[in-house]
């Protein structure tokens, strides 16, 4: 008689639940410190639209954004996001980033979440999307902060595009969460490579300040001009093509490979955080 193999029993997968993402996101945004680092993002557009008031200086020379403040108060949110996108928020996210892995492995709950059982695909893309979350909800809270303190100073009215062409409040503000939209996206990108970087080791620390090492070069090599060449490739280079959103028509020159050098880099550095973190021995 012959026997026949008894079929191996499968373990059932668990449905996907929101309950893993709600809870990662209650943690980003429950935490003290990164309430206090939110703070200091908001500090700056109102110490922006308060020296506007009272120093009076908008209507002189400088960047548009600054020229532009007395005339709109929607340009205190511009000019903050352009003041803080090269440092401020870059390290925000390097920080949310950093901490998501090596964070959970330094306090020894990443083999617990692990043995839940939770896929380490499925850990990789809740902590992911948390960070493109945060990076969005910094930027607008940014824009946001701005926006109410400048029109409660300045007013607003018609907004004078770059181009020279003046468009309604309601289309400004448009324009304005347009070039939310795409800062958050080149914050994401960071946070592509900080998810990596957190895979490699247990100090979030460490993970933070090599996340922002790599922005801070990033933009270091973009203002050299003998490396024209390597421009178009760095990290940072297209971070500032927001200006085109505020052009009439919108200009897509920069705004096109800006996406798509993102696009790459969001895959490029989620595609080897997965290959490090799935052959990783998780002691933590």
């Amino acid at each position: 008689m012959s026997g026949t193999r008894p079929r191996p029993t499968s373990t059932p997968r668990r449905p996907v639940s929101p309950r893993f993402f709600g809870s990662e996101l209650l943690l980003l945004f429950g935490r003290r410190r990164n309430w206090a680092g939110l703070a200091v993002l908001a500090a700056v557009p109102l110490i922006i639209a308060v020296a506007s008031k009272v120093t009076d200086s908008g209507s002189g020379g400088g960047p548009n954004f600054f020229s532009g403040i007395t005339s709109n108060g929607l340009f205190v949110a511009l000019a903050a996001l352009t003041v803080e996108l090269p440092l401020f928020l870059p390290l925000a996210v390097s920080a949310i980033s950093g901490d998501a892995i090596a964070g959970e492995a330094n306090q020894g709950t990443l083999r617990a979440l692990l043995t839940v059982p939770v896929r380490r695909s499925r850990l990789l893309a809740v902590k992911y999307a948390g960070i493109v979350v945060f990076a969005l909800a910094s930027t607008l809270l940014v824009a946001v902060v701005g926006a109410v303190a400048g029109l409660a100073l300045f007013g607003g009215g018609p907004l004078l595009l770059l181009s020279g062409v003046e468009v309604g409040f309601g289309a400004g503000l448009w324009r304005l969460l347009l070039v939310c939209c795409y800062i958050a996206f080149c914050l994401a990108t960071l946070g592509a490579v900080g998810l990596f970087v957190s895979t490699l080791t247990e100090q979030p620390i460490g993970a933070t300040i090599a996340t922002m090492i790599v922005a801070i070069t990033s933009q270091i090599l973009n203002n050299i001009p003998q490396l024209d060449w390597l421009h178009p490739y760095l990290l940072s280079h297209y971070w500032l093509a927001f200006g085109d959103l505020l052009r009439s028509p919108i200009s897509f020159e920069s705004i096109t490979p800006g996406l798509w050098l993102g696009t790459g880099y969001i895959l490029v550095f989620l595609a080897a955080a997965w290959a490090r973190f799935a052959g990783r021995d998780v002691t933590s």
